[in-house]
């Protein structure tokens, strides 16, 4: 009974609920008639900072006013919403690769010098062609750079211009570079055209405006920012502990009034002129007296007592607010100085963010948290600070000393999003030599690389190949190349033998070369040219490549040893014969000379270890102008590499144990020695060194002392006591 009055209850109970459910959820749950409502409910908002607009007035003008950017653009569709997939046509580089197209020059467009160094760099690249029927990406012969209305270098009726260009495709495949966008008071992103579907290489980019993976930000440099090369960074030497003079510093302009305006406003708060100098002028601009505060006068007199390369060099910290727009020129100047860049430029999408990882150059501060940069930098901890010192070097150096090297980075993330199979890691990206210099067409291993060998653990292989070139016919046994091939195959390490038989007779006979306990593969040279002996073959399975002329005289000891120093310095060029250059203050060129010195800058590859990558490197990575020069003298090519190698590890050469014999006023009576006896043979050295310094932008040959020679090596204790005997009997 008691049961039946508890199922009573409970389904009395359920009964009630439905009826309530029914009679007041129909009218809790319609859409009520916009005038029943004198007070209309507020749309979501994702962005707790976003005013509350009525949804009455969202289609006004002041609406669209003072919506942000982000909002408007997540509002609109087209080109705000543009991502590779979307905007860009991945069919015109799978016929011919990524190649790019440069606009030519309209009449009557005047160019600015930023501008014209950026499509010269262009021009100059492996990726330049100026058929635009193979072109991949195309770039806007139309200075983009200075979008600001009160500038000189404004370039009007632009719109007009693009959208009459031919090609222009509502902007597909286009690439559009700009520094300075908006004018006076608000400095907007807007670029007074409408860019369409094209990409954007802009630098002070907010993330708001930014598309991930189709944009690219780009960093704020100035018109004297060198076109190639550019200066190595300024830290010499480190310096344990690293701390400086200085803490943390600042010197720029205070802007008063306006955008920008609240962050260099309060630095004042921080500054203690004694370890914190964050100095501000308002003495900038025609009216700017109009506008001084009480801070002015004092503020200005602080300002002129300290030399701003003296700050820049002594401190540890360098601090990069914002300006009139997100970028400043104290980004690229900190970074060059390992002055490590306390960003505070709130909204910012840091240049190259799809690439670096900024985390381990920079400290990322926020503008409203100013009160607690000081503290923040002195927690650093001094091994902390030695890191991020030495990746500024790294990224200045890599990306950024140069318009060149800003311009073939962007190509290059560019490309990596193209041939997304073979694009970089982030580990190529962030670590020495950098991506312009990795290039992973090559392979996707990083094993394969020799940079990345002590961060993967892993060894080189414990064998090499020996590629001799030929260029002699064979006339008789007793030739040097004979020997040559002998003494190279008794060496433990060695696994094959490949002759380059660039000569103009045919190739000889199998029987005609020697028997030998290795392969010996005959590979008629390409053209028949001296870059050919560069070349990448398939037939080269080995890391290591020993790189010898046919002359060469050299003993199996002599090649063990040198294949063993090899081992240990995988990413440089080891061998014997040395050469050094010079600076000629009374012509103002670089010099070439083989004289015995105590120093030396190059290992000639008629006797030198190197890893197989820079085979493909040399192919690939270098102008054809250079490879046609080398080709068209039938010399230079040994210069060339080691320029080469020492751009791309920024280190010396190394040499082992002396040998006379490698003199060049001493070489055998071969028909390479009548080049050496050509006094037109070093005059064109000469020359060469200028070109390859010319297009480099920079000498990137290293001098050195070192030169490494066998334990014992000439002490005076028993032969039989030494590893390498045979080396001193030379």
């Amino acid at each position: 009974m008691q049961a039946k009055k508890r199922y009573l209850i409970l389904f009395s109970a359920g009964v009630s609920l439905i009826l309530l459910f029914y009679l007041q959820g129909p009218a809790s749950r319609r859409t009520p008639n916009r005038g029943d409502d004198p007070h209309p409910h507020w749309p979501p908002f994702s962005d707790p900072l976003q005013a509350f607009i009525p949804w009455d007035q969202t289609e006004t003008e002041d609406y669209n006013v003072r919506a942000s950017p982000r909002h408007k653009r997540d509002d609109n569709s087209g080109a705000s919403k543009c991502r590779m997939d979307s905007c860009f046509d991945f069919s015109l580089c799978r016929r011919n690769g990524f190649k790019v197209y440069v606009y030519p020059q309209q009449k009557g467009e005047k160019i600015s010098e930023s501008y014209q160094n950026i499509l010269s760099s262009i021009e100059g690249s492996r990726f330049y062609t100026s058929d635009p029927g193979q072109a991949c990406l195309f770039v806007l012969n139309l200075d983009t750079l200075d979008r600001d209305q009160l500038s000189p270098q404004y370039v009007h009726n632009l719109k007009t211009k693009i959208q009459n260009l031919n090609l222009w495709n509502n902007g597909r495949n286009h690439l559009i570079f700009n520094l300075y966008s908006g004018t006076w008071p608000d400095y907007t992103e807007d670029l007074g055209f409408d860019i369409g579907q094209a990409m954007l290489a802009k630098a002070s980019i907010s993330t708001e405006n930014f598309r991930p993976n189709f944009d690219i930000s780009i960093p704020l440099f100035s018109k004297d920012h060198p076109r190639t090369g550019g200066e190595r960074g300024y830290l010499k030497y480190n310096t344990i502990p690293p701390f400086r003079k200085y803490v943390l510093v600042f010197k720029g302009k205070r802007y008063l009034t306006g955008i920008g305006s609240d962050t260099r406003n309060a630095l004042h708060h921080i500054h203690n002129s004694e370890d914190v100098v964050l100095l501000t002028t308002c003495k900038h601009g025609k009216d700017w007296q109009k506008h001084k505060d009480a801070r002015c006068d004092k503020d200005n007199a602080e300002y002129d007592r300290y030399d701003y390369k003296e700050m820049l060099h002594n401190s540890t910290f360098c601090l990069v607010p914002r300006g009139r727009r997100l970028g400043s020129f104290r980004f690229l100047e900190a970074l060059q100085a390992a002055c490590v860049p306390v960003m505070l430029s709130n909204g910012w999408e840091l240049p190259f963010s799809e690439i670096i990882d900024w985390r381990t150059a920079s400290v990322i501060g926020d503008e409203r948290l100013l009160l607690q940069i000081p503290s923040t930098v002195r927690s650093i901890h001094q091994d902390r600070i030695l890191s991020l010192r030495q990746q500024t070097q790294f990224l200045w150096e890599a990306y950024f000393s140069s318009v060149e090297k800003i311009v073939l980075t962007t190509l290059e993330i560019i490309q990596d999003r193209v041939l997304q199979h073979n694009a970089r890691s982030t580990l190529m990206w962030n670590q020495l030599p950098g991506g312009l210099f990795t290039l992973p067409q090559y392979s996707s291993y990083l094993g394969d690389f020799p940079f990345f060998y002590a961060v993967l653990g892993v060894k080189p292989q414990q064998k090499f190949t020996a590629v001799i070139h030929a260029v002699t016919p064979l006339v008789s046994q007793s030739q040097p190349i004979f020997k040559l091939l002998v003494a190279v195959a008794k060496s433990q390490y060695c696994a094959q033998i490949i002759v380059l038989w660039n000569c103009d007779k045919p190739l000889p006979a199998k029987h005609r070369w020697p028997a030998t306990s290795v392969p010996v593969i005959v590979i008629e040279g390409e053209s028949k040219v001296m870059s050919s002996r560069f070349l990448p073959y398939e037939n080269i399975k080995t890391d290591a490549v020993l790189s010898l002329d046919e002359d060469t005289v050299l003993s199996t000891t002599e090649v063990d040893f040198a294949f063993t120093v090899w081992q240990s310095f995988p990413e440089r060029i080891v061998g014997y014969p040395a050469r050094s250059h010079f600076w000629d203050s009374n012509k103002e060129r670089w010099g070439y000379t083989s004289k015995w010195t105590n120093d030396y800058s190059m290992v000639l590859t008629g006797a030198a270890f190197y890893h197989r990558y820079y085979n493909y490197l040399y192919t690939h990575y270098l102008p054809s102008s250079l490879k046609s020069m080398v080709d068209q003298l039938s010399n230079c090519e040994d210069i060339l590499m080691n320029f080469l190698v020492s751009a791309v590890t920024k280190m010396p050469t190394i040499k082992v144990t002396q040998k006379k014999q490698y003199k060049e006023t001493m070489m055998g009576q071969t028909s390479r020695a009548s080049r050496w006896a050509d006094p037109d043979h070093f005059a064109q050295r000469q020359t060469c060194m200028n070109k390859f310094a010319s297009w480099f932008g920079t000498m990137p040959l290293v001098h050195s002392q070192m030169r490494l020679d066998p334990v014992l090596f000439k002490d005076q204790v028993s032969i039989l006591r030494k590893k390498y005997k045979d080396i001193e009997r030379l």
